[in-house]
């Protein structure tokens, strides 16, 4: 054929950078920081209810699609205790194949073809594709480093709004940089909402995942945001079941209702047994969540000093489990050619961060580590990346 097989929406998206750098890690046999993943199960409860929902036979034939009424009530119970947002579990929560599902079906929904969306540059790849997939037109505004972390321009984020503007796609805490978006930045994002007229669509699959005196505030609990807000959450982080892929969303009823008029013919339904057993794990004590920060606080710290002793300047995140680093100290600026490199040098795998920005340049000297992983191995990385020094 001599016409292109793929469309031209998708043209530029190859094969993901994860992919590569998994692979690139499986082959060397280096320590995989790359993709976010943790390489152990999440509560024995909540596993051991996965089992019992199979045994008993409960989600083994299509589960009803907005998810089954115990997962619902329970996203709504959660939100309800954790931020005073109260939901009506069968109109205003949609249970998706994961956060990425949820993503996608919102902007398939919400964004007519020629709408600008912005997102806060560096993203999580999934949202370009998704939103040339909608016909849409991304606008990044871009998170930039200061004073040891990362920060929002909010008069570049207005100065980024027009009269195409359809929706802010936001996410907080933020991926990769773990910059954690603050009440008073989060304000001015409403307001700026309300008075243009605009909807978001918030990605908070990391809502638990905040270390030090960080505070997740969710956009929808701000004056005037609960109506025009999609508020994304997912059980991978929290629960640390990330191949069970199920998420979630919570807004309105017209917004549930135009989002799950996308997602219906996308997957369907997903994940039948594994919702009973994330309906018990949203229940679980606010000390697992205390524990989980803790622990993930600590393995932050680990690997931060470890890859500020090897030469990176390191952004210490106030939330998600990346580290995001500067390799310029350590006298390279290309971040691909660097993370091609480093299986060999130093026996570890990391992800460059300009896959994550439009403007490349902006995130070229930049590599991000996940530390997400059992503390002996990220031990055994700190060690192998020292020879950089």
């Amino acid at each position: 054929m001599t016409r292109p097989l793929l469309n031209r929406r998708l043209a530029e998206f190859g094969t993901t950078i994860f992919a590569e750098m998994s692979a690139l890690a499986a082959r060397t046999g280096s320590i995989n920081l790359g993709q976010g993943f943790p390489d152990t199960d999440g509560p024995e409860e909540i596993r051991e209810a996965a089992v019992r929902a199979l045994r008993d036979g409960r989600g083994n034939q299509y589960p009803p699609g907005p998810g089954i009424p115990e997962l619902r009530q329970a996203v709504a119970d959660h939100q309800r205790e954790w931020y005073g947002l109260t939901y009506d579990p069968d109109a205003e929560v949609l249970v998706t194949a994961g956060a990425t599902e949820a993503i996608a079906a919102a902007l398939l929904a919400l964004v007519e073809p020629g709408d600008e969306v912005i997102a806060l540059e560096p993203y999580y790849d999934s949202y370009a594709a998704c939103v040339a997939m909608a016909g849409g037109t991304r606008v990044p505004v871009t998170l930039r480093p200061h004073e040891g972390a990362y920060v929002l321009d909010l008069d570049e984020l207005r100065a980024a709004v027009t009269d195409r503007t359809r929706l802010i796609l936001l996410n907080t805490p933020h991926n990769p940089t773990g910059t954690v978006l603050t009440r008073g930045e989060l304000t001015a994002v409403a307001e700026l909402a309300i008075e243009r007229d605009l909807l978001v669509v918030t990605d908070e699959v990391y809502e638990h995942l905040v270390f030090d005196d960080a505070e997740h505030v969710p956009l929808a609990s701000l004056p005037g945001m609960r109506e025009r807000t999609v508020t994304i959450g997912s059980a991978g982080k929290t629960f640390s079941f990330t191949g069970w892929k199920v998420g979630w969303i919570t807004a309105s009823p017209e917004l549930v209702s135009a989002v799950r008029s996308a997602k219906q013919f996308l997957t369907y339904v997903s994940a039948g047994p594994f919702q009973y057993a994330v309906a018990e794990a949203l229940r679980l004590p606010a000390s697992y969540f205390d524990t989980l920060r803790a622990e993930l606080s600590a393995k932050r710290d680990l690997l931060s000093e470890g890859l500020a002793q090897a030469g990176f300047e390191v952004y210490r995140p106030a939330g998600t489990y990346f580290v995001t680093t500067d390799i310029r100290p350590l006298g390279a600026e290309d971040g691909f050619a660097f993370c091609r490199s480093l299986p060999e040098r130093a026996g570890v795998v990391a992800i460059p961060n300009a896959v994550f920005y439009d403007h490349r340049e902006a995130g070229a000297p930049f590599v991000r580590f996940a530390f997400c992983k059992k503390t002996e191995v990220l031990e055994e990385a700190v060690s192998r990346l020292k020879q950089l020094a």
